[in-house]
């Protein structure tokens, strides 16, 4: 847990500070030099250091050792960063949706963009292209939904980098500024889309579920590797931060001592853990062999989630 939260921060900082240039960079040549585009994507860029911030206050809060109030620890504070970062992407398209749709509609003349726009646009897809690939490394280490979400969003400032470059080089050679303010509204739309798709990823671990659903399977296959146990049922599991919640109900002979029974559960908790990465912990309910017979309204069987595949 300290060792991700080293890289949790180094991220977070390294991220800061490449976007910050790249927003100031970018909102001074877009103010400069005519073009909605390059001011667009400067503001997004901005969006990005203030959800690199998020990110690094975040990580401080995920190091908390468990209390009273929060007897799972913090980690799920992962996933309420990304459901914040989801809504700073959103507002930022809509922001720009705004402004580049009144600039269309309004049809007053504008001034062709400068040169010095092409520049700045190609030095924002190498540093975003950096910055992308540190975060989404990073975040596949660390196993942080924030820091991939991160990610996902430089590697849009990518794209959206790439079609400011586009949309000026048609706008240079048609000779139409209109185009930059096209091209802006696509860019819009484009970071909207994003924010929508980051903030539907994390329903699935605020709802309690597995993004996923092999893990079952992986379950049912480390308790069969337990001599003495019998029909896994109503396994259960859910995801905090990066790490998994199991709980599940296992049959054993009915004569068995109490000290017997809990050395076999012990041995289905080893077992599964050695199957599955990043156990945060696991509940193993020990029943006599042929007492359960009735479905159960929760949990998944084995029964069940063959036939669900």
């Amino acid at each position: 847990m300290e060792e991700r939260e080293k890289i949790l921060v180094k991220a977070s900082w390294i991220s800061v500070i490449g976007n910050a240039v790249l927003s100031i960079a970018k909102i001074i040549v877009g103010l400069t030099a005519n073009s909605l585009a390059v001011l667009g994507d400067g503001i997004d860029s901005a969006t990005d250091v203030v959800i690199s911030l998020v990110t690094l206050f975040t990580a401080r809060i995920m190091s908390k050792p468990p209390n009273l109030k929060y007897a799972y620890g913090y980690e799920r504070a992962d996933t309420v960063a990304t459901k914040i970062l989801a809504f700073i992407i959103f507002f930022a398209g809509f922001q720009m949706l705004i402004s580049t749709g009144e600039s269309i509609l309004s049809g007053d003349a504008r001034e062709m963009p400068t040169y010095i726009t092409i520049v700045v646009t190609v030095f924002s897809i190498v540093g975003k292209l950096l910055l992308a690939w540190y975060q989404f490394r990073q975040g596949k280490k660390t196993n942080s939904s924030m820091l991939i979400a991160n990610a996902k969003n430089l590697r849009n400032d990518v794209l959206i980098s790439a079609g400011v470059l586009l949309g000026l080089a048609f706008t240079f050679i048609l000779n139409l500024p209109l185009l930059d303010s096209i091209t802006g509204l696509l860019i819009s739309i484009y970071i909207i889309k994003s924010a929508i798709d980051i903030f539907m990823e994390t329903n699935v671990e605020l709802m309690d579920g597995v993004k996923d659903p092999s893990i079952y399977e992986k379950i049912f296959e480390a308790v069969e590797k337990v001599p003495g146990t019998s029909n896994p049922h109503r396994v259960r599991s859910r995801q905090i931060g990066n790490m998994y919640m199991i709980g599940l109900d296992v049959e054993v002979n009915g004569n068995l001592t109490l000290k017997e029974a809990h050395e076999i559960a012990q041995q289905v908790e080893n077992s599964i853990k050695a199957s599955i990465d990043n156990v945060y912990d696991i509940v193993v309910h020990i029943e006599p062999e042929g007492v359960h017979h009735s479905k159960e309204e929760f949990g998944v069987n084995k029964e069940t989630f063959i036939n669900s595949k």
